[in-house]
């Protein structure tokens, strides 16, 4: 067994670990992050190796263990992870958007955390594109599971809570999924096509970690197939922009007009709603849906495709 390397570290903020990590989990059933009674299990593939890391958190303070030859960079990079180079200073609520500033009122410790691991948050953000999110979880679950690696340490103990848990596969590895692999999971072309090309540039994608946001995000958008949205869903994770909301989502947009204003408008009318917080407009999005202010559902859930691979389990 791998001893584990251990770290407590203490921030100058409430550490609300349920709402980073949440963010950072794809679905209910992501093999690479599992919630814990009052902690987390995270796997990740460090610059050094593949690492477990399980973390809790009260008050100020969050502990940390961590197995395999990513350990050290993973708790080194842990105050990161949890938001210690975020500064929401300058963040105003204006007073004629009062459900933003009773949200802000009621968490004001939320910081926006960086992972650092730029081809962990792009390859699921291709996979997450023009798709439901119940579409897409499934199909991360499965490609994860199946070419993803065992973690260290209790990983493969069957007793253990971390069991079942996968490592995301190595670039190299994703950039060899067979395309009828991924149609399987019912991830066509338009979607695989940017992801196994992501891979392919995966050393100068995580080199944007050192640029500006914005320059980051132009970096991001060069690539054939990243346009903005993606963009915006790897600066959350992987760098921690406060700024990058999810423009082009289908709910998104809808989600925040329709709570700052009573009405559910495009992604034009939310870009210059959102203006006076550029700089935060992530984090008016992400304060808004820890309120629970979003609308209400008045149609039925858009249903899920009946012509892939995985849904017609090969039929014709």
């Amino acid at each position: 067994m791998i001893t584990a390397e251990t770290r407590t570290v203490t921030l100058d903020h409430d550490v609300m670990l349920d709402s980073i990590m949440a963010g950072l989990r794809r679905g209910a059933g992501d093999p690479t992050h599992r919630r814990i009674g009052n902690g987390w299990l995270r796997v990740s593939r460090t610059p050094d190796g593949p690492v477990l890391i399980m973390i809790d958190a009260a008050g100020r303070t969050a502990r940390a263990r961590a197995w395999g030859d990513g350990a050290a960079w993973a708790l080194d990079q842990l105050p990161r992870l949890l938001g210690a180079t975020d500064d929401p200073s300058d963040f105003r609520p204006l007073p004629e958007h009062p459900q933003l500033v009773e949200a802000h009122r009621r968490f004001p410790s939320f910081r926006v955390g960086r992972t650092e691991r730029v081809i962990e948050a792009i390859l699921p953000s291709c996979i997450e594109q023009v798709v439901t999110g119940k579409e897409a979880f499934r199909a991360w679950r499965l490609l994860v599971t199946e070419y993803g690696e065992v973690p260290p340490g209790p990983g493969g103990d069957p007793e253990s809570p971390a069991y079942g848990m996968r490592v995301p596969p190595t670039p190299e590895v994703w950039a060899r999924v067979p395309s009828w692999k991924f149609l399987l999971a019912g991830v066509e072309q338009r979607r695989s096509r940017p992801l196994v090309r992501a891979a392919g540039r995966a050393a100068a994608l995580e080199r944007t970690l050192a640029l500006s946001f914005a320059d980051a995000d132009r970096a991001l958008q060069s690539l054939p197939g990243i346009g903005p949205w993606t963009s915006a869903e790897v600066r959350q994770r992987a760098h921690g922009d406060p700024d990058a909301w999810s423009i082009g989502d289908y709910h998104v947009g809808k989600a925040i007009t329709w709570a700052l204003t009573g009405e559910k408008l495009d992604d034009d009318a939310c870009t210059e709603l959102l203006e006076p917080y550029r700089g935060h407009r992530y984090r008016v999005q992400v304060l808004l849906g820890m309120a629970g202010l979003t609308p209400p559902r008045r149609g039925p859930r858009m249903t899920l495709p009946t012509h892939t691979p995985y849904a017609t389990r090969g039929r014709s």
